[in-house]
């Protein structure tokens, strides 16, 4: 087939929803990324949380997104997607908002009637919320608004335009908190997703397919809830990959705050962010072709190892440089695992859950992201601030994600799920 053909097949193949959904993605990525870049220092330098309570509420943003996607996209089902859509903007536009207000005179009859870490836990539920509706809406329209000889291209559009976000993100948080303030980054997150919300209400279309399968029953729902959390081998192997998450979110709740406070005050932390995604855009295909003769758990346990080893560049030679030198090993590890880890993960799945499967399959990232704010917190505190020997954080770091790759060879080695 010929370029030109080709292009005229991805021109015709999908309907305008597909367009609208995924550029609204791109910029709700650019906003949660630019709050999340900018968070754990807000929630320390700002509103003076210590370093440990910073950290947990800033584990706790980032890992809700991933539990509340199971009941988003059942919401999203009942819903139809304009509607969830439009309501999620509205949702993350209020939410933004207000946790960029949070210091703000207007609203301190409110803060100070109540503890301020609970107040703050409050505001970090409602991001969550709209995210968890985003995420299935888009990607279920992007199925029903592809046709089938173009899908694969859809979702390689989705990954790709997920990550542009990704990258633009913390770059724009970077411009606001040097120009404006870091307040202001939670402001113009909440001014972009309201611009979606206009988007979505005016250009998008429920897309419809007259072979869709009737949504589930809650009763079914639940049922194939249980007979996958009945699953020992595959629980366990979750449970064992969320010792790699707790590492990788250390790039986004305890990096931007050590890099603060130990190596230089005025570093740009939240460009400093935008280098994974811009790694992942950069090397998708050169990755994929590298490691497409890789079993799927092989690249998994290869992948884990090498974004596992790379916060020791950290320990050793705690600069700047370092800091950009690991997170762009962190972003070749997961280049090399991310896509096989949910290729694996499907091959495990029964026939007739595999959406369960790959529903369950965001379960180490939340938890990951839970106990890496709290694991993070803490040790970089009684490192930093109680032993004041702070490069000995990132050898512990280290260590868990070492254990976590001899955990999963160990499995592979002993419990062998593919073969049975």
């Amino acid at each position: 087939m010929s370029f030109s053909q080709r292009l005229k097949e991805i021109r015709e193949g999908f309907e305008p929803a597909f367009w609208v959904a995924n550029i609204s993605e791109l910029f709700e990525r650019l906003s949660y990324y630019a709050a999340f870049a900018s968070l754990a220092r807000y929630l320390h330098e700002v509103l003076n949380f210590p370093t440990e309570r910073a950290a947990d509420l800033t584990g706790f943003f980032g890992g809700l997104v991933w539990f509340l996607a199971i009941v988003g996209g059942a919401t999203a089902d009942r819903l139809g997607f304009r509607r969830a859509l439009s309501l999620a903007y509205l949702i993350l536009t209020a939410a933004y908002f207000l946790l960029g207000s949070i210091g703000s005179s207007w609203i301190s009859p409110v803060r100070n009637s109540l503890p301020l870490g609970l107040f703050v836990l409050f505001i970090l539920t409602l991001p969550a919320l709209g995210v968890a509706l985003v995420k299935p809406c888009v990607v279920g329209t992007t199925a029903r608004a592809s046709k089938e000889n173009v899908r694969s291209i859809g979702y390689s559009i989705y990954y790709t335009l997920v990550n542009i976000g990704g990258a633009l993100g913390p770059i724009v948080a970077s411009w606001v908190h040097q120009n404006l303030s870091v307040e202001n980054v939670f402001r113009v997150a909440a001014a972009i997703v309201f611009l979606m919300f206009f988007l979505v209400l005016i250009f998008f279309k429920e897309p419809r397919q007259s072979n869709e399968t009737q949504v589930s029953s809650v009763a079914e729902t639940l049922s194939n809830f249980g007979k996958v959390l009945t699953n020992p081998k595959f629980m366990l192997f979750l449970l064992i990959f969320t010792g790699y998450w707790i590492v990788y979110w250390q790039e986004f709740i305890t990096l931007p705050l050590y890099v603060h406070d130990y190596i230089d005050p005025q570093a740009n932390t939240e460009r400093m962010l935008a280098t994974g995604p811009i790694v992942v855009i950069a090397l998708t295909v050169v990755i994929s072709v590298l490691t497409k003769r890789v079993s799927a758990f092989r690249a998994v346990l290869l992948g884990t190892l090498i974004s596992m080893i790379a916060f020791a560049v950290i320990a050793v030679h705690p600069t700047i440089t370092a800091a950009y030198v690991a997170l762009v090993i962190v972003a070749l590890g997961e280049l090399t695992q991310q896509p096989r880890y949910y290729d694996y993960i499907s091959r495990l799945a029964p026939s007739g859950q595999q959406g369960t499967y790959m529903g369950f399959a965001f379960l180490p990232l939340g938890i990951g992201a839970f106990v890496a704010g709290r694991i993070g917190g803490y040790l970089l505190h009684y490192f930093g601030e109680v032993q004041h020997r702070p490069t000995r954080f990132w050898w512990a770091i280290t260590a868990i994600g070492m254990v976590t790759t001899l955990l999963l060879w160990i499995y592979d080695q002993v419990v062998r799920p593919s073969e049975t």
